[in-house]
Order: C-alpha cells, then structure tokens, then sequence
C-alpha cells in the first residue's frame, strides 16, 4: 500500500527503521541464519528507543520478514516468504530493485490515450506508454502499465531497458524518473479494486483466465503536486498484502 499524506508529514520513526531494516533483509544482508541486532543495539546506532525498535520488529514480525525466537533473537525469514508483497510508502515501491526483476513487455512508446491523459491532467491526449513483468525469484507476480506525461516520457526514451521487449533489469521506472525530474517524487494516490485476467494478462502471469485479481491504480505526483506517472497493476493475490496505517485526528 503507498501512503499518500501522513497528518504530520513525517514518518514515524519506527516506520523509518523498518524501513531500513527491510531494505537490509532484501539485500539478504542476513541471510543463512544471521541475526539482526537487538533492540539495544539498534537503539543506539539509531538513537531512538527501545520500544521504537519493538515496534519496528512488530512491523516486520506481521509482514513475514522477520521471525523471532526468545532468548536467542531476531531473525530474517526464509526467502521464499518474503514474495509477499508490502508497500507502506513511495520509498518502499522505489526499493522494488533491491528483490526483484522488471522484464520489459510492451516498449516505451507515444500513443494517444484519452482516459491516461485525463488522469495524468495532460491538455493533450497523447501519452508515453510500457508495460513489464516483475519477478521474484523467476517469477511473476504483477503485471504494470505505465503511462507518463510526454515531458515525463522524454526523460526516460533512451534508457536501453525501457525499449527492448524481454529485456530484464532491477530498475523501477519511478525510480528512474525521479533521478531525471528537476523535482522528486513526493507521494502516491493509489486505488486498489478486484479485476478477472484478462486473456492477455492470464498469459503474461501464467493464471487461469477470469481469476480475480487485485487492481492497483497508482498515480504518482512531484513536489509541486503535478502528475508523473499512472501506473495500473494487476496482482496475483497471493503476492500482495494491503497494510495501512491510520492516525487518530486532532481535536
């Protein structure tokens, strides 16, 4: 799940260090057994608390990363469970490439698309246009297409991984963008609703035809609030979980 706007507009610091801790786990930079540090010992590389880091280990304990076993420790969990899919911020759907692969399907190219460019807010209706795989461990999970302003396109034409169909990279085209425009990523409205596969999308995720799948709309926005990117997916639903995190409003 991307979260759009938290009320304070920072994110908690446990959810920083599970961050961080997730993208080590993906890394595998504790693979075959390793343990992770203990809570006193994050606690002081990262000065916060104890309790911060036992919620952080809290998050990653329901996510599947991790595991822990008392009096011996925090450990990550096998590989093949950590395929299941969660996102809790921009960042995290950035950090994709750490774990899996993105196999170019349909090539970047300009078409015209009235309901792309009406989301994308674009006065024309013409659109940079890809579609690709990603994989985990060889295989597929989700299929994505994107579609981007034709400013934002121009951007990212030339990068070889985006105009070969088959190609497979560890890229994220976000990724890719936001190393390119004069302003970051800022943050996502995301959709999420149920759709059947399609003939072609059953092909691509190698699933039966009409299985309900989940639909992800996801339209990124820059800095300054303008359109970059839509991105639609389609989920196996056993690769993806939806978490969100929700705040008790002032009074």
């Amino acid at each position: 799940m991307v979260r759009t706007k938290s009320t304070n507009g920072r994110d908690s610091a446990y959810v920083r260090l599970a961050r961080e801790l997730r993208q080590a786990i993906l890394r595998h930079d504790y693979a075959d057994g390793v343990r992770l540090p203990t809570e006193a010992e994050l606690a002081q590389a990262h000065g916060v608390s104890r309790q911060t880091v036992r919620r952080a280990f809290q998050d990653l304990v329901a996510e599947g990363m991790v595991y822990r076993v008392p009096g011996r420790g925090t450990f990550a969990a096998a590989g093949e469970e950590q395929q299941l899919r969660q996102f809790g911020s921009v960042e995290d759907l950035m950090a994709l490439s750490l774990d899996t692969a993105m196999e170019l399907v349909t090539p970047l190219h300009r078409q015209v698309d009235l309901d792309a460019a009406g989301r994308l807010q674009l006065r024309s209706d013409r659109v940079h246009k890809l579609g690709f795989l990603r994989l985990h461990e060889e295989t597929p999970f989700c299929l994505t297409t994107v579609y981007l302003p034709p400013d934002a396109g121009k951007l990212v034409e030339e990068v070889p991984e985006l105009n070969e169909a088959g190609s497979r990279s560890g890229l994220t085209v976000i990724g890719l963008l936001d190393a390119r425009l004069p302003e970051p990523v800022a943050e996502a409205e995301q959709s999420v609703t149920v759709g059947r596969a399609t003939p072609e999308v059953a092909r691509r995720l190698g699933c039966a035809e009409e299985l309900p799948l989940l639909r992800i709309d996801r339209l990124y926005f820059s800095a300054a609030g303008h359109p970059v990117e839509l991105a639609i997916s389609h989920f196996l639903p056993e690769h993806y979980s939806y978490r969100v995190r929700l705040r008790r409003g002032r009074r």
